[in-house]
C-alpha cells in the first residue's frame, strides 16, 4: 500500500483546514467526551480530528503491541463517527525512540501497526517524533527513512510528521538533548514534499503567530508549516492548576496562507476547551472584525447557555489566572458551591478541577 499524497476532503482543498489534535498528557478524553467534542467542533468548521494522547501507551511507549481488542473496537467506531460528521480520523503514531532502533524487527512492527490502524479506518496518520530523545546528528535522514517506510505501506490521504523539535523552544534542547545543527532543513529536505510537517511557533506554547516568523519556518521546511496550537491545552503539574478559558489571541486570520493546516490540542476538560476553540474558528471567520472578549462571551453562550457563560466570564480571573495554586480555600468552597447550582457537564469539569481532579504529575509527563 502507497501513501497516496495530497487529495481534497469532502470538497475541501487541503490547505490550512482547522481540526483537533488530542495531544496532551494526563488523563485522556472518554470516548463519548471525545465523540461529543468532534461533533460539536464540526458544527463550526472543525474538519479533521487526530487522536494521539500520550496516554494511550499502544501508540507511544508500547506502540510495537497491538491495542486490545476493545480498545481498537473503539476506535473504529470513533472513526465511523467522524465520517458521518464529514470529518476526517486520524491517528497519531509515536514510535518511541524508533531513530535508535530501526531494526528488521522494528519495522515488521511498524508494518503490522501501520495496517492495524488502516483498518480501523484511519484517514490521516501523523508520525509524532514529539518528546522523547533526540540529540544525534543524523536524526533527520534516520526519521525520513522510518517516514518513508511508512509511507510506502499506508493509503491514508495525508501524512503528517512532527519533529523531535517542533519548536524554535529552547527548553526542548534541555529536556531531549541538543538539536542537530540544521535539523529542520535537513528534515524537510529529505521529507517527500506531499508529507505536511508540524510545528507549535516559537514556544512549544506560543502566545501568537507572526506571520514573518511562519514565512522564516517554511523556507526551512520546505513548506508551510502544519500548527500544533498548544492552546488551550493544560496538561503538566504547572498548567493542569489552570483553566484555559479565554478567548483566543495571535492567531489573525491573515496566518491561513502560510500554514498547512492549524491543530488545536484540547484543554484536559473536553466541554470547556469548546469555548476557546470556538473563537479561534471566529478569529478566522472574521478576520479583520475579530474582537476577542466578544468572541468569548458568544463561544460561552454557545457551549453554556447564557448563564453559566455569565458566571464563567466573572470567575475567569480565578480560573485562568489565579489558578489552584493562588485561590484561597475560602474561596475555593464559594467556587464550588457556585458551579454546584448548574446542571451542565461544562460546571461539573470546573467542579472536578476545583477538587483536583485533572492534576497532571510530573511522573506522568516522564513516563506516558
Amino acid at each position: 500500500m502507497r501513501y497516496r499524497g495530497r487529495r481534497l476532503w469532502h470538497g475541501w482543498p487541503m490547505t490550512a483546514s482547522l481540526g483537533t489534535i488530542e495531544g496532551f498528557f494526563g488523563r485522556p478524553f472518554s470516548w463519548p467526551e471525545r465523540t461529543e467534542l468532534m461533533q460539536f467542533l464540526a458544527g463550526y468548521g472543525y474538519g479533521f480530528y487526530l487522536y494521539a494522547p500520550k496516554a494511550d501507551a499502544f501508540l507511544r511507549r508500547r506502540w510495537r503491541e497491538t491495542h486490545p481488542a476493545e480498545e481498537m473496537a473503539a476506535i473504529s467506531t470513533f472513526a465511523a463517527a467522524c465520517r458521518e460528521a464529514g470529518v476526517a480520523f486520524g491517528v497519531g503514531l509515536s514510535p518511541f525512540e524508533l531513530h535508535f532502533d530501526f531494526t528488521p524487527d522494528a519495522r515488521t512492527a511498524l508494518t503490522h501497526k501501520l495496517a492495524a490502524l488502516g483498518a480501523a479506518g484511519c484517514d490521516w496518520l501523523a508520525i509524532l517524533f514529539d518528546d522523547m530523545r533526540g540529540a544525534v546528528a543524523d536524526l533527520a535522514r534516520r526519521q525520513a527513512e522510518i517516514v518513508a517506510f511508512a509511507a510506502e505501506r499506508t493509503r491514508v490521504q495525508r501524512l503528517i510528521v512532527c519533529p523531535s523539535y517542533y519548536s524554535d523552544d529552547p527548553i526542548l534542547d534541555r529536556a531531549f538533548g541538543q538539536r542537530p545543527a540544521a535539523y529542520l532543513r535537513d528534515l524537510g529536505m529529505a521529507l517527500d514534499p506531499a508529507i505536511d510537517m508540524m510545528w507549535t511557533g516559537e514556544e512549544v506554547c506560543s502566545r501568537d503567530y507572526a506571520q514573518s516568523h511562519l514565512i522564516r519556518v517554511a523556507h526551512q521546511m520546505g513548506r508551510r508549516p502544519f500548527l500544533w496550537d498548544n492552546y488551550p491545552v493544560n496538561d503538566g503539574p504547572r498548567m493542569s492548576r489552570h483553566l484555559h478559558l479565554r478567548a483566543v489571541t495571535g492567531r489573525p486570520a491573515a496566518i491561513r496562507p502560510l500554514i498547512a493546516g492549524h491543530a488545536v490540542n484540547p484543554a484536559s476538560q473536553a466541554v470547556l476547551s469548546r469555548i476557546p476553540m470556538l473563537t479561534l474558528a471566529a478569529s478566522y471567520r472574521c478576520a479583520d472584525a475579530y474582537a476577542y472578549g466578544e468572541a468569548f462571551r458568544s463561544a460561552a453562550r454557545a457551549v453554556c447557555g447564557p448563564e453559566l457563560a455569565d458566571q464563567l466570564a466573572m470567575d475567569i480571573s480565578a480560573l485562568q489566572d489565579a489558578g489552584l495554586n493562588d485561590i484561597s480555600p475560602a474561596r475555593r468552597d464559594k467556587l464550588h458551591a457556585r458551579y454546584l447550582a448548574f446542571d451542565h457537564p461544562a460546571a461539573r469539569e470546573v467542579i472536578r478541577w476545583l477538587d483536583g481532579g485533572y492534576a497532571v504529575t510530573g511522573e506522568e509527563i516522564l513516563t506516558q
